[in-house]
């Protein structure tokens, strides 16, 4: 399979507002422009991941996670080079439905070439889903339905993090948005509950959005295939028809590891 060779858009998500919900992250100048130091590797990472110091001209500091497109280790059913764009695209539709927390990603030149660029949420590492599941029940909800319509292949516990502000932050979506049905979670809790109506609404709008071609669908135009596209379309309509936590499917309905 052929490396992704759409124009690099850098900067892409910096300017860009939620099209629902009630979430407005905006990059900082730092992240979104400043220019990039490798600080290091990142450990136990499938892909190069480094920890980069970006440092604005008006003297803005803020730590971030640097993927280089070419440090991505190939898969055989994503397409070369593209699990960076799907780590923004992740970012735009948490924006725009206003949950779960994302940290700001965008599509970035960097040291090692281009890549996603996120910056880094401080957090507690000895905590991750599986500590967090019973105090932070509402949030994993969010995260869980979030997964189901991104098509997320990879939500292992160590994806969710508890801040030092408190919060909960969902990273690592570079497997996402796969035309193909490839939800992997251990996020399975909730077999058989109502979705959330505040969440079935956010996506119902989104939904709407998307198919009208409206804000973010340029945004995710630049990251995705209209093939990919239009599959998170299908899938959220699907929810809205059913808002309904769905059962474990397929040979492969967990990841591993699963920390």
């Amino acid at each position: 399979m052929s490396r992704d060779e759409r124009p690099l858009e850098e900067g892409l998500i910096g300017d860009a507002a939620p099209a629902a919900g009630e979430a407005d992250m905006p990059v900082s100048a730092a992240i979104g422009s400043g220019q990039l130091e490798l600080l290091g590797l990142l450990p136990n990472s499938s892909n190069y991941t480094f920890l980069v110091r970006a440092s604005a001209a008006d003297g803005e500091q803020a730590l971030a996670v640097y993927k280089p497109y070419r440090g991505e280790s190939p898969l055989w059913d994503f397409p070369e080079g593209s699990l960076g764009r799907r780590e923004v695209a992740a970012f735009v539709v948490a924006q725009a439905l206003g949950w779960p927390n994302v940290p700001p990603t965008l599509v970035r030149d960097g040291p090692e070439g281009p890549g996603s660029v996120q910056l880094f949420v401080p957090f507690e590492p000895s905590e991750h889903y599986f500590t967090l599941q019973e105090r932070f029940a509402d949030e994993f909800r969010a995260i869980a339905a979030f997964d189901l319509v991104v098509n997320n292949a990879d939500r292992k516990g160590g994806h969710c993090l508890l801040g030092e502000d408190g919060r909960i932050w969902a990273i690592d979506h570079g497997v996402c948005f796969h035309e193909e049905p490839k939800l992997r979670t251990v996020i399975w809790e909730h077999i058989g509950e109502q979705i959330p109506q505040p969440l079935v609404d956010a996506l119902g709008e989104l939904g709407e959005h998307l198919s009208h071609r409206r804000r973010p669908h340029h945004d995710l135009a630049a990251l995705l295939k209209q093939a990919e596209i239009d599959a998170l379309v299908s899938r959220i309509d699907a929810v809205v028809a059913r808002p309904v936590y769905p059962a474990p499917e397929g040979e492969r309905p967990f990841p591993w590891p699963p920390v």
